[in-house]
């Protein structure tokens, strides 16, 4: 209750200063609207239907055209940032991966998403194009709350719904080019004209790359920590075959080549710091640096193709689109796992030998070279704990060869169809009804190697003689029919009163079949997939269904004030981890330190029933417009990630919250000061507990992770003309975004693997010296300042731009990983200077 107070009492402040708390994007994009038409409305989509803005019962941010070129917006972690109560993490590990938060609900690595994305009326699956470019950006449009009602399974937090360039009639199009600092280029253009009289054809593509922000210091600083190279190729061709009967087809290719895995560990080993101040780190002061003697590598490849037919009957229309999405993506980088000693033991194969040996001489060779702490160089290449006196211990990703390799991929599969029937009419009924089909055909895999200094070999399993011979691996096939009807009826009472009512069923079913061959690791001698200990690893399979309701009602207090409402159920499926990894979690923390970690090889469906009641409405003449939201939100089994490492390498696996209560409100506003300048901006402040946790019990009365305690964001845009055929045009935004829990585990202190390993270790010490201490993982608040001044012509624009102006240096991303006594820590972004030209004819 102190921090509601708080940052009510920031927000009262904010509103001082400038008559209201300012909404960023929603009501810019009513104003840029009336800027280009004759109406003061801006038109959106985001319930499968058009209509106002004002008009939606739910908390809807837009991004007008004319929004997008002024902030430079073209991805999701980019508009996202600007967005009240929605926060995400993005490409630190991979490039497809992004999870996005709205109010409470994070969508968890290695499960789908929470959010879905619908692009020109298709919606896609694949959480891997969360953040690719996705053609020639018109408008987007960010709906929160559950949207399953509407757009099936993984719209438990919202929908994000874009919309792209349509060809008209005329023949038109643009190019854009930025440079900015560290080599960082973009460029994109477009091309849009009409085939004969009935047709059109739209081409765009766009090339980003960058050097990144870091460097390699034993790599001779090389650009190998966070830089991306990615080009992409869209066409839309859109025909009217009749006056009732349109045709959309589309196609898209996407490559990405770049770094991976952009992460430095930070220990939480209290009773260690007497030895070494860095064993007990705050996440918030670690200094980053990278010394990996693997150069990380990404590669991912994007090819879809869609058809959306749409035909007017004379009281309605059907609608009826299939998608093909194929994303192949995989990732090489060194392992996690140089301080449990590994690859040092010395075994019955050649390879494990020459691993040891490689290892020793890569330590003698590295001795004095400044590695990130807290890291000792003896002469063995083992860790302290084993022996205190000789031993040497290293974090992940050191430039020895300790600590293995790590070669991961996924490639997905999806063919997608949807068919519906909705009324056209102009009377005060309005319905639809329709069904949808998807099949997802994915493969993962994980795989562990011993790293004898000749490199990584991009096969999931190498034998025992090669240069990089396998000693873990995760390998399972998914396959995923999901099958679901839908229907909605809205109904308008009266001219100021709406009622809507929306129903979807989703079945899916879900199997997999484990990959890996029955071969036993170079270096235990046990199976490398742990699950294979009593033979072979059976096919499984699982069905998850869910109704999903939506309630929502709209009431005109005025003609320049609504209320609004609605109660919806959200629903994400439950799904497979990789087999073998609850055998992996009991051998190795339940049976070996005394943990009661609950993970299972199937993670259950996770469901959420949201609440939330608002006012939307204008004043002084429209001069200033607000929205303000409550709402509260109970989910039962909410997905986590949860990532452990220790002797047996490394697991990446999906658990269940049982229940979570989440709470908060939202204020959005925009003030125009004259005409030409408004004053903009958000607050959302999020309260959320944890209910059950049979995965931690001990977790229960904390918040939920990736939850950002408040946001706010504060801007201001100004464009004066000062000349008959041009204006100069500034923006500012500033975000705060509050303190952030990543794991369930939070306040707490508990045994790590260091508290197993040390009473049988040469100091013999108690186990309770070896507890870590996670008070130290939550990410602070930190604000961003990103400026652009420029400009802007009637078809043509200059700008130059700073991104984190101010420099303020942030986590990105933080996994914790309780039982290894740390945390994997990514940066965010720092200050980049660049500027941008664009011409449109």
């Amino acid at each position: 209750m102190r921090r509601i107070k708080t940052v009510l009492s920031l927000s009262a402040g904010i509103a001082a200063l400038i008559g209201f708390n300012p909404a960023l994007a929603q009501v810019e994009g009513e104003q840029q609207a009336s800027e280009s038409s004759d109406s003061n409305v801006i038109i959106v989509t985001a319930r499968r239907q058009n209509e106002a803005l004002a008009d939606v019962p739910a908390s809807v941010t837009v991004f007008t055209e004319q929004m997008l070129d002024r902030t430079g917006v073209q991805q999701a972690d980019e508009f996202v940032q600007l967005t009240a109560g929605v926060t995400i993490v993005s490409g630190t590990a991979e490039a497809g991966d992004t999870q996005i938060n709205i109010r409470g609900i994070n969508g968890a690595r290695d499960a789908e998403s929470s959010v879905a994305l619908v692009v020109d009326g298709i919606l896609k699956t694949n959480t891997a194009q969360l953040n690719q470019d996705q053609g020639t950006l018109r408008q987007i449009e960010i709906l929160k709350g559950p949207q399953g009602a509407l757009y099936g399974r993984n719209a438990a937090a919202g929908a994000i719904v874009i919309q792209t360039l349509k060809p008209g009639d005329t023949l038109e199009g643009g190019i854009k080019v930025s440079a900015a600092e560290d080599n960082t280029y973009k460029a994109s253009a477009y091309v849009s004209m009409p085939i004969g009289d009935s047709a059109g054809l739209v081409v765009s593509g766009s090339f980003n790359t960058t050097d990144g922000f870091y460097r390699n210091s034993f790599l001779n600083n090389a650009k190998v920590v966070d830089d991306q190279e990615t080009w992409s190729v869209d066409g839309r061709f859109v025909a009217q075959i009749s006056d009732a009967t349109e045709i959309d087809v589309k196609a898209r290719y996407a490559d990405l080549t770049g770094a991976s895995i952009n992460f430095n560990a930070a220990f939480h080993l209290p009773n260690f710091a007497a030895v070494d101040p860095a064993f007990f780190e705050d996440v918030n002061d670690h200094r980053f640096n990278y010394y990996s003697n693997i150069r990380p590598t990404n590669d991912q490849t994007t090819f879809e193709t869609s058809v959306k037919l749409t035909h007017e009957f004379e009281a309605m229309t059907l609608t009826a689109w299939a998608l093909y999405s194929d994303v192949d993506q995989s990732l090489t980088a060194d392992g996690t796992s140089a301080d449990f000693a590994r690859y040092t033991f010395p075994g019955a194969t050649p390879a494990s030998v020459a691993a040891s040996n490689a290892c020793f001489a890569s330590t003698a060779a590295l001795t004095g070279f400044p590695l990130n702490p807290p890291t000792f160089i003896g002469n063995n290449p083992i860790p302290f704990i084993f022996d205190p006196v000789n031993g040497s211990t290293f974090g992940p990703y050191s430039p020895v060869t300790c600590d293995g390799t790590q070669y991961q991929i996924r490639e997905q599969t999806d063919i997608s169809a949807e068919i519906r029937l909705a009324s056209n009419g102009d009377g005060p009924l309005a319905w639809q009804i329709g069904a949808y089909y998807l099949n997802i055909d994915r493969d993962v895999g994980v795989s562990l190697g011993a790293d004898l200094g000749q490199g990584i070999i991009r096969e999931l399993y190498n034998d025992p003689s090669s240069s990089n011979p396998t000693s873990q691996l995760f390998a399972d096939n998914f396959n995923t029919n999901v099958y679901a009807a839908f229907g909605s009826i809205d109904y308008e009472v009266a001219d100021n009163f709406d009622v809507s009512l929306a129903l979807r069923y989703d079945i899916e079913k879900r199997e997999v079949s484990n990959q890996v061959p029955l071969v036993l690791d170079p270096i235990t001698g046990a199976p490398i997939n742990p699950g294979q200990t009593a033979g072979a690893i059976p096919d499984q399979q699982q069905t998850f269904k869910e109704l999903q309701p939506k309630l929502s009602l709209r009431y005109g207090l005025t003609d320049t004030l609504n209320f609004y409402a609605n109660w919806g159920i959200g629903f994400k499926s439950g799904g497979f981890n990789n087999q073998g990894s609850a055998a992996i979690v009991d051998q190795n923390f339940n049976q070996f330190i005394g943990t009661d970690i609950l993970i299972n090889d199937i993670f259950r469906k996770e469901t959420s029933s949201a609440f939330e009641a608002g006012f939307k409405g204008s004043a002084a003449d429209g001069a200033i417009t607000f929205d303000l939201a409550g709402y509260y939100t109970k989910v039962d089994d909410m997905q986590f990630f949860e990532f452990f490492v220790g002797p047996f390498g490394l697991l990446r696996v999906v658990s269940n919250i049982d229940k979570v209560d989440i709470y908060g409100f939202e204020v959005n506003a925009n003030a125009e000061i004259v005409e030409g300048w408004n004053i903009f901006g958000s607050l959302n402040v999020t309260e959320s507990e944890i209910k059950a946790n049979a995965s931690r019990p001990y977790t229960v009365g904390n918040k939920s992770p990736h939850t950002a305690d408040y946001t706010i964001n504060v801007g201001t845009q100004v464009v004066a003309p000062i000349a008959t055929s041009f204006d100069m045009v500034m923006r500012a935004d500033y975000r705060v975004t509050g303190p952030t829990w990543f794991h369930t585990v939070q306040e707490d202190v508990g045994p790590t693997l260091f508290s197993g390993l040390l009473p049988v270790s040469a100091l013999a010490l108690p186990a309770f010296v070896g507890d870590g201490d996670m008070s130290i993982t939550r990410r602070k608040a930190f604000g961003v300042l990103d400026l652009r001044f420029g400009l802007e012509g009637e078809n043509w624009n200059i700008t130059a731009f700073a991104d984190n102006l101010l420099d303020e240096r942030y986590l990105n991303d933080v996994i914790t990983a309780v039982e290894f006594g740390g945390s994997f820590i990514s940066p965010g972004g720092q200050r980049r200077f660049g500027v941008e030209v664009g011409y449109k004819f």
